[in-house]
C-alpha cells in the first residue's frame, strides 16, 4: 500500500524538485545564501502550486455562493420532513435534497476540492523534504533515491545550508538544536493562527445568517477551534521546509479569500452589505447572485407573497364594512329601547300582529302605536 502511495506521489514530487529546483537557480544566480535561497525555492514552489489551482478556486467559490443561496430550501425541505424518521419520508427527502442539487447545479463536496487537492503536494514535499537525509548519504532503501534534479550533490547542499541556524529538513521533534525549536515553534503558531484567522473571516463576514444555523455551519464553527489545535499538534513532526510551505499557502488563502469577500461576497452576508454600501456611495446598480434553477420558482414565491399583501387589504375592508345595514327608526315608530328595527316596523300603517312581537315577546314597554294596533 505504501509503495502504490509513492508511485501515485512521485510525478508530484518529481514536478516540485524541478520547481524547487529553478527557483533555487535564480535566487542563487542574484546572490542570495544557500539556505536563504533554498527557502525561498520553497516559497516559489507555494506560489506556483497556488496560481494553478487558482481556476478550482474560482469554482469553488461560485459553487459555495450557489450552496448559501439554496439554503432557504434546504431548510424548507429539513422542516418539510422534521420528526418523520420512518424510511419513507428519509427517502423522499434524500431524493428532494438531491432534485434541489440537481436543479441549481451545485455540489456540497465542491468547496473541499481545492483542501483535497492540495494534500497530495503537501504529502509529496513532505516525503522529498523528509529524505533529503537519505538522498545525501545514498540510502536506497530508506528512500534515498534521486529525484529529478535533486541528485545526491543538491541534497547533500540543501542539507549543509542553513536557515536561522536549522536546516530544512530538520522537525521539532526530532532536532536536538534550541533554535531548530525555536524556528519550528515559531512557524508552528504561525501556520495555527492563519489557519484560524481564514476560517474565522469566512464564517463572520462571509456567511449570511440563514447558512449558520444549520448542521453543516455548527460542524465548520467545531473544524474552526479543532484544526489549528490539530496543526499544532502534529507540526511538530514537520520538517522546516514543510513549516515554510504550509505557512505561505496559508498566507496567500488568507489575502485571496480578503479580495473575494470584498468583491464577490455571499448574498445575505455582512461583506454582501458592505459591497451593496460601497456601490450606493458610488451610485452604481449593485449585481445580485442568483442559481438558476431557483429563479422560476422565486419568482413564483415573491409574486404569491405580493399577492397576499394586496389582497389583505381588501379583506379588512370587506370586513369592516360587512353586514347588513343598520336601519333607522321609521316614521310614527318610535325605536325600541336595546333592539333594532324589524322588517315589520319599515311598513307604516299595516295592522295585525307584528313580527316583531312574536320574535321579541320580552319587551318591557310596548310603543303606543303598538297598542292602537
Amino acid at each position: 500500500m505504501i509503495e502504490f502511495f509513492n508511485t501515485i506521489l512521485y510525478p508530484i514530487k518529481l514536478g516540485e524538485a524541478w520547481v524547487m529546483y529553478a527557483w533555487h537557480w535564480l535566487f542563487d544566480l542574484i546572490g542570495l545564501p544557500t539556505g536563504w535561497a533554498w527557502a525561498l525555492s520553497i516559497v516559489g514552489l507555494t506560489v506556483v502550486v497556488r496560481v494553478l489551482l487558482i481556476p478550482l478556486f474560482v469554482r469553488q467559490i461560485h459553487s459555495s455562493r450557489k450552496m448559501q443561496l439554496i439554503q432557504p430550501e434546504m431548510q424548507k425541505i429539513q422542516k418539510k420532513y422534521k420528526g418523520k424518521r420512518d424510511p419513507e419520508s428519509q427517502k423522499a427527502q434524500q431524493a428532494e435534497i438531491m432534485d434541489l442539487y440537481r436543479r441549481t447545479g451545485t455540489n456540497p463536496f465542491s468547496s473541499c476540492l481545492p483542501i483535497l487537492l492540495q494534500s497530495p503536494f503537501f504529502f509529496a514535499l513532505f516525503q522529498l523534504l523528509n529524505n533529503l537525509k537519505s538522498i545525501a548519504e545514498g540510502n536506497i532503501q530508506g528512500g534515498g533515491s534521486p529525484v529529478g534534479p535533486i541528485t545526491k550533490a543538491v541534497a547533500l547542499s540543501i542539507e549543509d545550508s542553513l536557515i536561522f541556524g536549522s536546516r530544512l529538513s530538520d522537525a521539532f521533534l526530532t532536532s536536538p538544536g534550541i533554535s531548530t525549536k525555536i524556528l519550528a515553534a515559531v512557524l508552528i503558531a504561525a501556520m495555527s493562527v492563519t489557519t484560524f484567522t481564514t476560517q474565522h473571516q469566512l464564517m463572520r463576514k462571509n456567511m449570511p445568517a440563514s447558512a449558520l444555523d444549520n448542521p453543516f455551519a455548527k460542524q465548520q464553527k467545531v473544524l474552526l477551534y479543532l484544526m489549528p489545535i490539530f496543526f499544532a499538534i502534529s507540526g511538530i513532526n514537520f520538517p522546516i521546509g514543510v513549516l515554510i510551505y504550509w505557512t505561505t499557502t496559508n498566507l496567500w488563502t488568507m489575502g485571496q479569500q480578503f479580495y473575494v469577500i470584498r468583491n464577490m461576497p455571499a448574498p445575505g452576508s455582512l461583506a454582501y452589505q458592505a459591497m451593496e454600501e460601497r456601490d450606493r456611495r458610488k451610485g452604481r446598480a449593485t449585481k445580485h447572485v442568483t442559481v438558476p434553477g431557483l429563479e422560476a420558482q422565486l419568482a413564483e414565491e415573491a409574486e404569491a407573497l405580493k399577492s397576499g399583501q394586496r389582497q389583505q387589504p381588501k379583506s379588512k375592508k370587506r370586513a369592516k364594512g360587512g353586514g347588513a345595514p343598520k336601519a333607522g327608526p321609521t316614521a310614527g315608530t318610535p325605536p325600541e329601547t336595546g333592539s333594532k328595527p324589524a322588517q315589520g316596523d319599515k311598513q307604516p300603517g299595516t295592522n295585525g300582529p307584528q313580527p316583531v312581537r312574536k320574535k321579541k315577546p320580552k319587551t318591557k314597554k310596548p310603543s303606543s302605536a303598538q297598542e292602537r294596533g
